[in-house]
């Protein structure tokens, strides 16, 4: 990863604002400055960003772990457990030692959107003006670097074979969990083989039968797929800390009539969609490619959600191709194309691909037949 390249954009920008230096706690933004991906929950991870350097507040027991996989030294702990020497054993007398020592600035800057109350309250009773780097942020991520876009080209690659792997061996008899399985084994597999050191986390749901593909995130369980059955498989891929993620519709046994066209509706507009998807539209007109073609072939009502997201870092990400959103797309961009329909006693049916957006054209980097000769088992 080229974090240099990232800090210092993230620099500039402090320097325009008028920011001395910035607090940073988003574990999604931490992992874009550092490389390191926190394992957060009651024990957070904090940085401190200036124009000269990065300091850490962590949990003691992350220290070596931190220091390792990033280089960083400045390093300040916390424990939670009886000490003799004089390491806290509370990060919020961490915090505020650390900014004692920043007396001399006037301006820090914040993420509103995650820096809890507590830690607010104590930037503001020690007097410091405070400015929000959270916009400064999304806006920083939303172009992925030459590296970000390659790891997202690998993640993308493997999860289509992945997809490949469950939907192939999918059959009447063997639960959601169990077609799961499939692609779950071609990743751990593949990644073992051909990825030293390499880390990653996979998401997968596959909801079958009408009822349960109707709606959008359901958890995969032991439900038993049935002749005749509807099945929404989405899944992510994080490889070494960036995603790509593919979703198909398919069917196992023959859909009904009604099915067919609300399946070609949705691959229609998911085409059309990947068809527009370019440097110099609008978000909001790549959205509207989309609903019109849906609400065209009568499902408008059945439009649940927007037809894409950016993805990353993070499975979620801004920008969002949404109706109310101007934006207009530049290149490193990268979104997931997912229009969807749910339609009660039917079925849901979405396709989902990933895409990077160049200057010379756009690139989709995931793979797998779109068509419904090809997703019926």
């Amino acid at each position: 990863m080229n974090l240099k390249q990232r800090l210092d954009a993230f620099r500039e920008t402090m320097k325009q604002q008028d920011i001395d230096l910035s607090i940073v706690m988003n574990f999604e933004n931490q992992m874009y400055f550092t490389g390191f991906k926190a394992v957060i929950y009651s024990r957070p991870i904090i940085l401190f960003i200036s124009q000269e350097n990065i300091e850490v507040i962590a949990p003691k027991l992350e220290e070596a772990h931190f220091r390792d996989k990033t280089g960083i030294q400045d390093i300040y702990t916390y424990t939670e457990i009886p000490v003799t020497d004089d390491v806290p054993t509370h990060y919020q007398t961490v915090f505020n030692d650390l900014l004692e020592k920043y007396q001399n600035v006037s301006t820090i800057g914040i993420e509103t959107g995650f820096l809890p109350t507590q830690f607010y309250l104590d930037i503001v009773s020690h007097n410091f003006k405070v400015k929000d780097i959270g916009q400064a942020l999304v806006e920083q991520r939303t172009y992925k670097y030459e590296d970000e876009q390659q790891a997202i080209r690998e993640s993308g690659e493997i999860v289509s074979q992945a997809v490949a792997q469950t939907i192939e061996h999918a059959k009447a008899g063997l639960t959601e969990m169990d077609i799961d399985n499939f692609g779950n084994s071609y990743l751990f597999d593949t990644i073992s083989q051909n990825y030293p050191d390499a880390e990653f986390g996979f998401f997968v749901m596959s909801p079958s039968g009408i009822k349960r593909s109707t709606m959008p995130h359901t958890f995969s369980n032991t439900k038993q797929i049935q002749q005749g059955d509807v099945i929404v498989h989405s899944r992510q891929l994080e490889l070494n800390g960036y995603r790509a993620e593919c979703e198909r519709t398919f069917f196992v046994g023959e859909p009904t009539d009604e099915q067919r066209h609300a399946f070609e509706a949705m691959v229609e507009a998911h085409k059309a969609a990947l068809d527009f998807i370019e440097v110099g539209v609008t978000a909001n007109a790549v959205d509207q490619v989309a609903r019109t073609i849906l609400e065209a072939e009568g499902y408008g009502d059945y439009i649940s959600h927007r037809t894409g997201h950016g993805i990353g870092i993070g499975q979620h990400e801004e920008p969002s191709l949404r109706f109310d959103n101007d934006l207009e797309l530049k290149e490193g961009m990268v979104f997931c194309v997912e229009p969807g329909i749910y339609i009660p006693g039917v079925g849901g049916f979405r396709h989902s691909d990933t895409v990077i957006l160049k200057k010379e054209g756009t690139e989709v980097v995931t793979n797998y037949p779109h068509d419904l000769e090809d997703l019926i088992k």
